[in-house]
């Protein structure tokens, strides 16, 4: 009898797991609505522990906050320790943007760790506020802000009115706009006044089911214990514009598509000498059916080889299947728009497509300056050829449009290709080169971030260090150069592998200092460059530039004055 119960006993044991798995929710969303366009997390407990307050207090900024005699006693106490406003800092903290039907509006959101320093600190800060209470919610609001809290946890809510939106004006624009039917009026936008503790209490009354507290992807995104995390609602983004005045000419695209279920997240982490931030772009069904299908593999090791300078400031490489264009075109509905265009350009979709084998450089290269100390770069820009005959129908374009716009540009053009690839740049030397062989230059830089079909590097330092010693600036603002110098070494992109149903990306921001935690070192970086911020405007006040100065040290380790010397 009990062999006959066990297939019966297995069901409800996955059932079980399974109604378990439904009801697995988030902490840390629960009181986020679900429609919030942006939302930033901050691990309290990780980001105390990799800079104390004390190192904080220690940079140039702090200190001439700090010494401000306006500043108010209350204001000093926040200062001196950020637990006497009563928030317990060492605990998840988190920031978010929603927009409804008065508009937008920001909140920050925390739990409590000592309840009369939040309530006396809150009553001493908010200005000419209204105290309130209903349902067991203590409000303190005017008509700028307004605080709340219940029990352990708080949420200050923020009004965030939307603005006009301009676009330049372009004549030839307007003109084919206007051929084409489509409504360039700019439209203001009206805001409805906010009630602020309305907008409190929704939110401490929010339903789970309403919030982020059951989104799986959320609730992915802050289980990894990362220092900080974001989430942007794409789709929430778009609608937040829905009212404003678009692009001219963006009617035509169908962004339904392109935003529908759209969702970018981020966990960032502050290590020793780096910054790591590991990345996720989701979309609606039929655009991850067309990254799933059309994704790149791999970004062609060959075009790296031919990369023909040795000073790379910025690198850009793509892997892609051109078909995939087809359908993308399709999706968005721009295939009325490409056809009206063939006849303009000379070629069609499916001649571009059968062009192109999926292969994208782009680099900026060899910065100087020029007897007048304008900056001058190497710019250079390359494809992979799949079928040369299509692919002069492209070129044929080019130069069409090439003698259209002379003398229209300042720098000269130059193009090469060969049954292989296609170069184009403002160096003839380069783009030659690039036709006709590989230069053997391959960096070992490339081998981190190649191996996906999206790779990107800037080299941070070569671009700073290029600015270095110009006679055009002054001393504040060679002191910032100084500064920027001895902190940013670059930025590797690497990824764009399709898994877990979203595109992955990994950025990682190098700093010069490898031993150092790159927390502790932006707290460095950013108190200097405050204080030369603050000195400069204070300087320009009085109409005079003079020397910069700083005082004091920097967090354990570091010396100011050596940073920017």
């Amino acid at each position: 009898m009990l062999f006959r119960k066990i297939p019966t006993l297995l069901l409800a044991a996955f059932a079980l797991l399974a109604m378990a798995s439904c009801k697995k929710s988030n902490t840390q969303g629960r009181y986020i609505p679900a429609d919030a366009s942006l939302i930033v997390h901050v691990n309290g407990a990780s980001l105390n522990q990799k800079l104390p307050w004390d190192n904080v207090k220690q940079n140039e900024l702090f200190k001439l906050m700090y010494a401000d005699t306006s500043l108010s006693s209350i204001a000093k106490s926040a200062l001196d320790n950020p637990e006497n406003t009563g928030v317990d800092t060492k605990n998840d903290l988190l920031f978010f943007m929603v927009n409804d039907s008065a508009g937008s509006y920001v909140a920050f959101e925390g739990t409590i760790k000592d309840a009369a320093k939040f309530k006396a600190y809150n009553t001493a800060s908010v200005k000419n506020a209204t105290a309130s209470q209903k349902d067991g919610v203590d409000y303190l609001s005017n008509n700028e802000v307004t605080v709340s809290w219940k029990e352990n946890r708080f949420i200050i809510v923020a009004d965030a009115p939307e603005r006009k939106i301009s676009y330049p004006k372009n004549p030839w624009m307007d003109s084919a706009f206007k051929q084409l039917n489509i409504d360039t009026t700019q439209k203001l936008v009206s805001s409805v006044a906010r009630n602020g503790v309305q907008t409190a209490s929704l939110l401490h009354s929010l339903t789970e089911d309403n919030s982020l507290g059951k989104n799986e992807r959320f609730g992915k995104l802050v289980s990894d214990k990362a220092d900080m995390h974001f989430y942007v609602n794409i789709e929430g983004m778009s609608k937040m514009n829905a009212g404003m005045p678009g692009m001219p000419g963006m009617n035509m695209i169908n962004f339904s598509k392109l935003t529908e279920g759209a969702v970018a997240t981020g966990s960032a982490n502050f290590a020793d000498g780096k910054i790591d931030v590991d990345m996720m772009f989701y979309a609606g069904k039929e655009m991850t059916n067309l990254w799933k299908k059309y994704g790149g593999t791999k970004i062609n090791d060959d075009l790296l080889k031919r990369l023909p300078a040795k000073n790379i400031a910025i690198f850009m490489a793509m892997n892609f299947q051109p078909e995939g264009l087809k359908e993308f075109a399709k999706i968005t509905g721009l295939e009325g728009l490409v056809s009206l265009g063939a006849p303009m350009f000379g070629f069609t979709l499916d001649d571009f497509i059968k062009a192109n084998k999926g292969d994208l450089i782009f680099s900026v290269s060899n910065l100087t300056s020029d007897s007048s100390g304008k900056s001058i770069a190497n710019i250079f820009f390359a494809t992979s050829v799949k079928d040369k005959p299509s692919f002069d129908k492209l070129v044929a374009a080019g130069k069409k449009f090439g003698s259209e716009v002379s003398g229209k540009i300042n720098s000269p053009l130059f193009f090469n290709y060969n049954e292989q690839y296609f170069s184009i740049g403002n160096n003839q030397a380069s783009v030659d080169q690039f036709a006709t062989k590989p230069t053997g230059n391959t960096v070992d830089l490339y081998k981190k971030i190649v191996e996906g079909p999206i790779a990107g590097y800037v080299n941070l330092q070569y671009i700073i260090n290029s600015a270095q010693g110009s006679s055009s600036k002054d001393s504040l603002s060679q002191a910032a150069i100084n500064a920027s110098a001895k902190m940013w070494d670059n930025i590797m992109i690497s990824g764009g592998n399709f898994k877990n149903d979203g595109l992955s990306q990994h950025v990682e921001i190098n700093l010069l200092d490898k031993s150092t935690n790159s927390l502790k070192q932006l707290n460095t970086y950013m108190g200097i460059m405050g204080s030369l911020a603050s000195q400069k405007k204070e300087q320009q006040k009085a109409g005079d530039i003079t020397e910069l100065r700083l005082t004091g040290t920097t967090s354990p380790g570091n010396d100011s004055t050596a940073l920017v010397e």
